[in-house]
């Protein structure tokens, strides 16, 4: 599904070049669950930012089921991205004036879909996130948790192949981020692909394999839980 060859990124600042990736070589398998680890400042972020088409490399081909998506405009982009991929971050990023229904909506109101559809769809995801209770609340009446699964849903609402989540438990105490692993597994287990960017090394051996960065570079792969399903 996902191979990235010779991938490079440079960031440069008036005279200061910054390498953030250096020869990155990954292939993601269809329903695999991969974690990416490693200090702050070694390239996770930019690591996922190409995975998801938010950015370009600098270098090296990025190719997303066989098709060369490295070199693509950013129109194209945008579209590969919407087709393909949902986000999930740390700082949760939901709208705070929307409701939780409406946040979880949003996804659907973008691609146009039916009135009575998309309330179908949200009162779905809703019950199965144990969300349904809270639907008429705004982001700042939730606990972090709660705020994280609204996230989450809003995520799968539209059904993406790949799910990209940047830290998602470094805002919640053990017991919420439990929970997240938890749901993340279960997307996985129904066929969803997952690439987690996490610090917790208990975290990461949930999943299937765990990519090593240090220095731009992938230093080690490991692999944790059974993969026996890819």
């Amino acid at each position: 599904m996902i191979e990235l060859i010779d991938i490079g990124k440079v960031f440069r600042n008036k005279d200061i070049e910054t390498k953030a990736l250096i020869n990155i070589n990954l292939t993601v398998s269809d329903g695999e669950f991969v974690s990416i680890m490693g200090p702050s400042g070694c390239g996770k972020t930019s690591l996922l930012n190409i995975i998801g088409l938010i950015d370009s490399p600098s270098s090296g081909a990025y190719l997303l089921n066989g098709h060369r998506v490295s070199d693509l405009s950013e129109r194209n982009r945008t579209d590969f991205r919407k087709d393909n991929f949902a986000f999930i971050f740390q700082s949760f990023n939901l709208i705070d004036d929307l409701t939780v229904w409406e946040n979880i909506e949003l996804p659907l109101v973008y691609q146009k879909m039916a009135q009575a559809e998309r309330q179908n769809n949200v009162n779905q995801v809703l019950e199965r996130f144990r969300l349904k209770h809270r639907a008429n609340y705004f982001p700042n009446e939730l606990s972090g948790g709660q705020q994280q699964l609204v996230a989450i849903a809003r995520a799968v609402i539209a059904k993406p192949k790949v799910i990209l989540a940047d830290e998602p438990t470094g805002n919640l105490d053990s017991t919420h981020g439990e929970d997240i692993i938890q749901q993340l597994i279960k997307l996985n287990e129904a066929g969803t692909t997952i690439i987690m960017v996490t610090h917790s090394l208990m975290q990461a051996q949930r999943s299937h394999r765990i990519i090593h960065l240090f220095d731009g570079h992938i230093v080690t792969e490991s692999y944790s839980r059974s993969a026996t399903n890819l």
